[in-house]
């Protein structure tokens, strides 16, 4: 499972124009799952996230998490974060997993991550054509992978 995190200061995700999804700061999350992904990958993941400390405390150092600072999360479904590009220069995306397998554990996640938080987490329209707006904060931006945990 692969996530490109970005500390935004507000995000929403739109389909066909209308909005589906949109929080105020907090963390945009895009979320690839590949072919091997299970719920060990996703708990890791989800818990990873919201104890990431990537806030700044009162002394602006980086030192509080997204639940620290009651911030608020928006998870959209990006197979992309699994395209191989070795092969000439059209991506291949094999390593991501199919819409059956990777939909379920998508929304697990989700449900995780609002378990978590304490929060609903709203998400994009999974397999749309989606237009993510984003105010990035700092900026910051971290790609986390559960199979390679840094």
């Amino acid at each position: 499972m692969r996530v490109l995190i970005q500390r935004v200061k507000q995000a929403s995700v739109a389909v066909d124009g209308e909005i589906c999804g949109q929080i105020a700061a907090g963390l945009l999350l895009l979320v690839g799952i590949e072919n091997s992904d299970s719920e060990t990958d996703l708990n890791w993941t989800a818990k990873k996230i919201c104890n990431l400390r990537i806030f700044e405390d009162e002394a602006q150092v980086m030192n509080r998490s997204v639940l620290d600072c009651q911030g608020e999360m928006l998870a959209v479904s990006q197979f992309t974060l699994f395209g191989s590009y070795n092969k000439g220069n059209r991506p291949s995306w094999g390593r991501a997993a199919r819409g059956e397998i990777s939909q379920p554990l998508f929304n697990a996640f989700v449900q995780k991550l609002a378990q978590l938080s304490a929060k609903p987490v709203p998400t994009g329209i999974f397999g749309a054509d989606m237009q993510v707006e984003l105010i990035n904060d700092g900026p910051i931006t971290l790609m986390l992978d559960s199979k390679n945990p840094e």
